[in-house]
């Protein structure tokens, strides 16, 4: 019989039988892997005839074959073993002494048994062999007694077209990566001293350096770090003064945001314009100058070309960001009492955008790049703030009625709402639109995972409870959590440890800090806008380069939000 952990060869091997504390075969096996993938074949084959350890047994091969090539019978014997008749399109396989493939403690083997005929089914239809897929259905799929809701919706397939079957069942096709991810999924259920998972030796390698960057306070590098030493960055190499002091708003700063190359910083609030300055010389190259009351949200189109505006005067403007000149006007918004637009935030084609309001009838609406309104939400209760997903997949929304909110965006329909006990200001989806970042008015900001709802990391030590303050992700990998706070301050979190690295002094108080923006392309950038009208640079430059860099910029552009306050009662004092 062969053996499930690996295979041993009549090769004598060293009769040490650890690698300095790990088990000799499991090193070896992963190393002859890493090998492979890395393509280097014959090395791979050298290091396993010298140690006599194979990366998978021959079963596991045949089985792996097996499911790539679409051999649906021979993967299920050499998955089970040899099968009873009576199982359910039951198989036996020619070679009487397998006994099938070990299987992780509490596997539903009826489950991989629906997956491997699931995909054979699909393959049928695909094609149009409708009477052997019909075959499959009523006498493979349906003896496994699995929930009938998948059953039903594996039969209504029956009459859909080709492009029609791949886009209800959410699959590629028999040529496409069907097939790897079906193996992929049946792997976990495998014992991975049996079919080790693939890339096992790179899984672990970014474990190690997960862990480390998990424990460097100031992690904030460009590159990844290098296997070859310990891993901890320098506190001097961390964005903690301030090389710059804009004081072109004429009121308080309540929006801010890095353009994606990070070579403009739109910035608004309580003012009627909307400032955007060069990153090399931060002299301002733009003063849009239309919107007639506060503006309180702004966001850069993906291709950085257009910039949203959303005002307290009831309209969204999209502007051209090279001329600086208006392209677009959006007063759809109107409605008796304080109307106020909330939240803008455009699709990942940069052909639509949703915006967000507290009044009126299109308080989620999408819109296209000509301005006419191409979905209504029609919700019930009052935008605060939304976010799509940078893979387009998800919107988030959070109310003044203090629920979260999350659409599938592509269907436009809702997947979940949660209704909470606190008011949140503002929501950021991460980059790899895995977490959404929301800030709740009792001084607490939540990591929370979009898929499931769960709260994975909570931020505290902000002051905030009576205004709007807008934190932010940050770092060159997002490994830092950023927020203003009511106390002049700036935090700054690990995201990782949750740990409170820094608090940074600069703005005027008393007042708020209001809005945190970080340099995408620059990893030791980030500003600050707050109540004394000015918007902080923050970086790790030396003297030298400060000097050089004020040089460059006009006096009158270097001088050293409150959000929207309470957008319920539209409170835009401080008394």
């Amino acid at each position: 019989m062969p053996q499930k952990n690996g295979v041993h060869q009549p090769t004598a091997r060293a009769t040490q039988q650890d690698f300095y504390g790990h088990d000799r075969e499991e090193v070896t096996r992963l190393i002859i892997q890493g090998l492979d993938d890395l393509g280097y074949h014959e090395a791979a084959n050298t290091l396993s005839r010298e140690s006599g350890y194979e990366v998978e047994s021959p079963a596991v091969a045949l089985f792996r074959h097996a499911v790539l090539q679409g051999d649906w019978r021979e993967a299920e014997a050499l998955l089970f073993g040899s099968e009873p008749a009576d199982q359910g399109g039951g198989v036996s396989i020619h070679n009487g002494d397998h006994q099938g493939l070990k299987f992780v403690e509490g596997v539903d083997e009826n489950q991989l048994r629906f997956l491997l005929r699931k995909q054979k089914y699909l393959e049928l239809l695909e094609s149009k062999d409708l009477g052997r897929a019909l075959m499959v259905l009523r006498q493979e799929l349906t003896p496994l007694k699995q929930e009938r809701s998948q059953l039903q919706q594996l039969s209504s397939m029956l009459v859909n077209t080709p492009d029609g079957l791949k886009k209800e069942a959410q699959w590629d096709g028999a040529t496409g990566q069907s097939r790897n991810v079906l193996l992929q999924e049946l792997s976990k259920s495998i014992a991975p001293s049996v079919m080790i998972p693939e890339h096992r030796l790179a899984d672990l390698l970014n474990q190690v350096k997960r862990n480390q960057i998990s424990h460097c306070l100031y992690h904030n590098p460009s590159r990844s770090p290098s296997l070859f030493a310990d891993h901890m960055c320098d506190r001097s190499q961390f964005p903690l003064r301030t090389v710059l002091e804009l004081g072109q708003n004429a009121g308080e700063v309540w929006a801010m945001r890095f353009s994606h190359d990070g070579k403009m910083l739109a910035t608004s609030g309580q003012a009627t314009d909307v400032l955007i300055y060069d990153t090399d010389t931060f002299q301002v190259l733009h003063r849009l100058t239309e919107h007639t009351d506060h503006v309180a949200y702004l966001a850069w189109s993906p291709d950085d070309r257009k910039l949203i505006t959303c005002s307290h005067d009831k309209t969204s403007r999209v502007w051209d960001a090279p001329s600086g000149q208006r392209i677009l006007k959006i007063d759809h918004h109107n409605h008796p009492g304080p109307g106020n637009l909330t939240a803008a935030s455009w699709s990942p084609d940069g052909q639509s955008f949703v915006t967000g309001s507290l009044h009126g009838n299109h308080k989620l609406c999408l819109w296209g790049i000509d301005g006419e309104p191409l979905f209504n939400w029609n919700v019930d209760y009052r935008v605060q703030d939304c976010a799509i997903s940078p893979n387009g997949k998800r919107m988030v929304v959070i109310s003044s009625e203090c629920q979260i909110v999350v659409y599938n965006y592509e269907t436009r329909e809702e997947e979940y709402s949660i209704l909470l006990k606190n008011k949140m200001t503002c929501v950021n989806i991460s980059q790899d639109s895995q977490h959404m970042l929301i800030n709740m008015a009792n001084s607490e900001i939540q990591l929370i995972k979009i898929d499931n709802a769960e709260i994975v990391k909570r931020y505290m030590g902000q002051q905030q409870g009576e205004f709007v303050i807008r934190s932010t992700f940050g770092g060159a990998d997002q490994n830092l959590i950023l927020s203003g706070s009511e106390d002049a301050k700036v935090y700054i979190w690990h995201k990782e440890n949750g740990t409170l690295i820094e608090t940074l002094e600069g703005h005027h108080s008393p007042g708020c800090v209001n809005v945190i923006a970080w340099n995408p392309t620059d990893p030791c950038m980030f500003a600050s806008g707050g109540d004394d009208h000015k918007v902080r640079i923050w970086s790790k430059e030396n003297n030298d380069q400060q000097t050089k860099r004020r040089n460059r910029i006009s006096p009158n552009n270097y001088s050293g939000s409150s959000s929207f306050r309470d957008n319920n009662n539209n409170n835009n004092g401080r008394g």
